[in-house]
């Protein structure tokens, strides 16, 4: 996973609250197995006219020109509520989203944002609608930057203070994903499964020739 530091990009807001898993991920978009070729379906019901035959809708902010490579969005309160699918995740990744600025998120979707090099911000409702309006102005020239190594999000003149758990800070900082964080202590589980073969011989599994 890449470590995250500095993000500068367009930004697009979606302030409305509830923004839930089905919105950012419709069940009938999750046919594959694979994470690849999921972000046609991201905001499918929104996102398109006819989501069937991909006819766009035009009136969607992410398909306004002005939003050409939106790679942060401004939210609502709640964020990623509803079901705990990480395909909703794995589609924002994939179209091109870093970060996700809100006032709160659904604790299952922020871990999992996490797990997969998203960064979810939370900040002050107040603030993150000035930053929209901002961002309206001229969304490719009024480009957001968030800085997770001093927490602080740079737009409209300010810097706005943003909040992430230590814990998933760090894990960004250093692009650790679950496969990361476990073979780190590599060490400790080898020598936990050595102390339990001596313990319970029996549970070795056989080895092959």
């Amino acid at each position: 996973m890449e470590a995250f530091e500095v993000h500068r990009g367009v930004a697009a807001p979606l302030l409305q609250a509830n923004i839930d898993t089905d919105a950012i991920m419709p069940s009938r978009e999750m046919r594959r197995v694979s994470r690849s070729g999921l972000a046609a379906g991201l905001f499918a019901n929104w996102r398109y006219l006819d989501p069937k035959r991909r006819i766009p809708n035009p009136d969607f902010i992410l398909n306004r020109p002005e939003r050409t490579g939106t790679s942060i969005l401004l939210g609502g309160p709640n964020f990623g509520c509803g079901s705990s699918r990480e395909f909703a995740v794995w589609a924002l990744a994939e179209f091109g989203i870093r970060v996700i600025v809100a006032p709160g998120f659904s604790p299952i979707f922020q871990k999992n944002c996490v797990a997969n090099g998203l960064l979810p911000a939370e900040a002050p409702g107040s603030e993150i609608r000035a930053l929209a309006a901002w961002s309206d102005r001229d969304p490719q020239r009024n480009r957001v930057t968030v800085n997770l190594r001093a927490s602080k999000i740079e737009g409209a003149g300010a810097q706005i203070p943003f909040a992430v758990p230590q814990g998933q800070r760090r894990r960004l900082l250093r692009g650790l994903d679950d496969i990361a964080l476990t073979d780190r202590r590599a060490a400790e589980i080898d020598a936990f499964e050595q102390e339990r073969f001596v313990a319970q011989p029996w549970v070795r599994l056989k080895q092959s020739p």
